[in-house]
């Protein structure tokens, strides 16, 4: 499927503010990105460049009053996410290189403190894909999925204690579930069709079988349309934006996405 995807962010500023932006996806094995328009306003200096997870990012300094970001980019998808089961363990001594920290602990994802409770839900399951479905519907059903429940990041131990969270808090706890069965996991932020309330979404992908898995435990099927804009470890490495300085937030945030013909 075509899907056109934009975010349009307005800022009140009060004094010049540094910024970087995680707001362009890029073409890569599980999308096409055909076209994309990136403004702001006021115009200034802009400067791209690839973080270490290969992400597009985007440094500036916003000047004082006013300021917005719109950006939009038509995108080809799969209609449905791929689904693997039997998919097995890929061992840790057969790993590529560039995998092994999404074995690790890392901030909001404390893997090394979770490998009892991974075990106990995956009892039974095949190592590998199965595992993580297994997890998957864990998180569905066991931990409420409340929209707008949650501001800011949240731990994996955190959503566990509170039993709910918005979707980047049940993608850190599935991150931490697998990382403690030594299964490679990433955070991923991007879009979503058809996601109600519509907003930036966050899911995770996990690499079982020799290539990475879609997870989503917010959804009831696994239905296509997510494009990605950034990977990472967990949410501090996939921000849409982070701003330096004295705090400020967004006045106006709207997220659209639309189907549209190739």
């Amino acid at each position: 499927m075509w899907l056109r995807v934009g975010c349009e962010l307005t800022f009140d500023i009060e004094v010049p503010t540094p910024f970087i932006l995680m707001l362009r996806p890029r073409s890569g094995a599980q999308q096409w990105v055909e076209r994309d328009e990136y403004k702001i306003s006021p115009n200034v200096p802009i400067f791209e460049y690839a973080d270490d997870y290969g992400n597009l990012s985007q440094r500036l300094v916003a000047p004082p009053g006013r300021f917005s970001i719109h950006t939009t980019a038509d995108v080809k998808i799969d209609d449905y996410v791929t689904v693997n089961p039997g998919a097995p363990f890929i061992e840790i001594q057969h790993l590529p290189n560039t995998l092994l920290s999404y074995l690790l602990p890392s901030r909001y994802c404390e893997s090394d403190r979770f490998n009892d409770m991974a075990n106990n839900i995956t009892a039974n399951q095949l190592p590998g894909y199965d595992q993580v479905a297994a997890i998957e519907n864990w998180l569905r059903n066991t931990i409420s999925f409340i929209p707008g429940s949650s501001d800011f990041p949240i731990s994996a131990i955190e959503v566990n204690n509170k039993q709910m969270g918005v979707c980047r808090d049940l993608a850190h706890l599935g991150i931490a579930l697998c990382r403690s069965l030594s299964i490679p996991a990433r955070m991923v932020v991007g879009y979503l069709y058809n996601l109600n309330p519509m907003d930036m979404h966050a899911w995770f992908e996990a690499y079982v079988g020799g290539s990475w898995y879609t997870f989503d435990a917010t959804q009831t099927d696994p239905k296509g349309g997510y494009v990605a804009i950034g990977y990472g470890h967990d949410a501090a490495d996939v921000a849409v934006f982070n701003q330096f300085g004295p705090a400020v937030h967004p006045i106006n945030q709207i997220v659209s996405v639309e189907r549209i013909e190739g």
